[in-house]
């Protein structure tokens, strides 16, 4: 078991969540692929649904509406957002815009759970920022049906690397074994990673790409397509265990991985 009960230091992804135009069905989607719990929210909170394993909140889904509960018009790509942990959201947004970066949802209260922004690189990959205050962001990491990894596809690794330095203190390091695979660090320590698009098929923009650990990555893969998912790129090894690139059926991608135990674990 992997829980968190300390705050997540500056930089570090500290949550996921998914925004789609049928919030009903990813619930189930994701309820028969990973096993999570979770039920559309109330009024309050724009039916916003935290979703947990063994009663611990590992991700959110929300409806592509407008703040009055609406449906957007033009609502954005279904994605896995990745929310990087700030001690003070608005001073962050600031920095984003003095590097070159672009805030696209400015600082908003989330009740008495936190402080938000949502922002884009100078590269193109939009992320989150959380400011905790009652709610410090995903309870558990790194077990079966949890985030595992979090991982920054970008066109200029080097201008990546600097903007989320200045930004958030996170440095970058080359990977061991990585072959052109980089970590990046918070305390000296990896809390993600980051790699050049050239690495990818062509065409893909930059983004934050959401790994979430499974027992069985081929039977996964299997359940997902089954339901209507997409592999994007089927089950392969690689340095730090088996995964596949997948998509959920409104389109949103992202990982599964069956990760090498960490030595010591």
């Amino acid at each position: 078991m992997s829980d968190v009960t300390a705050p997540y230091a500056k930089g570090t992804p500290c949550w996921v969540d998914l925004m789609v135009p049928d919030q009903r069905a990813a619930l189930d989607f994701y309820r028969n692929l990973l096993g999570w719990q979770g039920e559309v929210g109330p009024p309050e909170s724009g039916g916003y649904a935290l979703c947990t394993l063994r009663g611990r909140a590992v991700a959110g889904i929300m409806a592509a509406v407008n703040p009055d509960g609406t449906a957007m018009a033009e609502p954005p790509p279904p994605a896995w957002t990745t929310y990087l942990a700030t001690p003070d959201v608005d001073a962050a947004a600031d920095a984003v815009t003095k590097a070159d970066g672009s805030v696209l949802v400015p600082p908003m209260d989330v009740m008495d759970l936190g402080r938000m922004a949502v922002a884009q690189d100078p590269t193109g990959a939009v992320f989150g920022l959380w400011q905790a205050r009652d709610f410090p962001g995903s309870q558990v990491v790194r077990e079966t049906g949890a985030v595992a990894w979090n991982e920054l596809n970008t066109g200029d690794t080097d201008t990546a690397a600097d903007f989320y330095d200045s930004v958030l203190g996170m440095g970058a390091s080359t990977m061991k074994g990585g072959d052109g695979y980089f970590s990046l660090d918070v305390g000296g320590r990896p809390v993600g990673g980051m790699q050049s698009l050239d690495r990818l098929e062509p065409g893909l923009p930059a983004h934050w790409l959401t790994y979430f650990a499974v027992a069985d990555v081929d039977r996964t893969a299997d359940t997902l397509a089954a339901h209507g998912g997409t592999v994007l790129k089927p089950p392969f090894d690689m340095m730090a265990g088996r995964m596949a690139v997948v998509q959920d059926p409104q389109g949103a991608a992202f990982a599964v991985i069956n990760p090498i135990p960490e030595e010591g674990s």
